[in-house]
């Protein structure tokens, strides 16, 4: 008996010694369990995060991008490729794949897709990355503080290429010409609402551009004030607003004194001729008559009225011969 009760706490003794190695080895081993759950952990929200990217941030593919391709295990097949005219990479293995139009994510999958579909690999891992962009500016000119060509290295709107050109300058209009480059036949409209916006005028106001677009803004209309007024010249109409005759005219410090108001004149210039409009500037400040609103170009001319100049003369004259015979009469007194 007392060699039975012996075995079997010498049995116990190794078994007790066994699992202070086992509970030993995973203490020494949690560290290493623990990295490894963190790292797993990081992929799976670095993928996640990639998977949730909005789509507007990645730019498609074009002519002429220089493409960092890198399969996984595989340097043979990895390297820098440049997207050919007819917007292919050539692989060193598995021939040709089309990429023009795809992210960098698709362009990705679209290579494992061949690799496999060629039997290169059984599960290729493909990432794409865009190293260099050949045709991705957006040219803007005309009415800008800063024209030019820009890179454009996300998704952009009109709205966003006009800031990065330093904003509209003093002449600018109100209406900016999108010019794309897949389709330069039908040039796209864009009105340049610079006061504050409504989600509606703001839908129509970002429009998005695309690599090689160009986009020319307006230049702001003038119209011209000429004759017998306090400030003649032209004027710029700010933005491309329409101005109407009466507003013109408070910009050229309003008329004089002898100015003929009812024989005032509206020139606009057409493409086939020039056209003469009487206005009887009396009338319209006495709102007897409409305002009629000026165009790009518009002249409008006040002349000089010789009656109240000869009328004006003789009060002058009359108020100068009293006033040397009242001084006349107080010196003889």
């Amino acid at each position: 008996m007392a060699a039975f009760t012996a075995r079997i706490e010498k049995r116990r003794s190794r078994g007790d010694g066994m699992s202070r190695k086992i509970i030993i080895a995973l203490l020494l081993a949690l560290p290493a369990i623990a990295s490894q759950a963190q790292t797993a952990t990081t992929q799976q929200q670095t993928a996640l995060a990639v998977r949730n990217l909005p789509a507007q941030l990645s730019l498609p593919i074009s002519y002429g991008d220089l493409l960092q391709v890198t399969v996984f295990d595989s340097p043979d097949l990895s390297g820098q490729m440049r997207v050919s005219p007819t917007g292919n990479v050539e692989l060193p293995l598995g021939g040709s794949v089309q990429v023009k139009g795809l992210t960098a994510v698709e362009a990705g999958a679209a290579i494992a897709a061949r690799l496999k579909e060629a039997q290169i690999l059984l599960d290729p891992h493909v990432s794409v990355m865009i190293v260099e962009y050949l045709a991705q500016g957006v040219t803007v000119t005309g009415e800008v503080r800063q024209p030019g060509v820009y890179t454009l290295l996300t998704n952009r709107t009109v709205l966003d290429m006009i800031a990065l050109a330093g904003g509209l300058n003093e002449n600018a209009g109100r209406v900016a010409s999108v010019y794309h480059r897949g389709d330069p036949a039908h040039v796209r409209q864009v009105r340049l609402d610079v006061s504050v916006q409504t989600p509606e005028s703001a839908a129509e106001t970002n429009v998005a551009v695309e690599p090689g677009d160009t986009i020319s803004v307006s230049r702001s209309g003038v119209i011209y004030v000429v004759g017998d007024v306090g400030r003649p010249g032209g004027f710029l109409v700010e933005h491309n607003d329409r101005l109407s005759v009466l507003q013109a005219l408070s910009l050229a410090s309003g008329a004089n004194q002898t100015a003929a108001l009812g024989k005032s004149e509206l020139i606009r210039k057409t493409s086939a001729e020039r056209l003469i409009y009487q206005i009887d500037l009396k009338k319209v400040l006495h709102g007897q008559s409409s305002d009629p609103l000026l165009a790009d170009g518009d002249i409008l001319y006040v002349p000089v009225s010789y009656k109240k100049i000869y009328t004006l003369r003789a009060i002058e004259a009359a108020i100068g011969t009293a006033s040397m015979t009242a001084a006349y009469k107080v010196g003889t007194q």
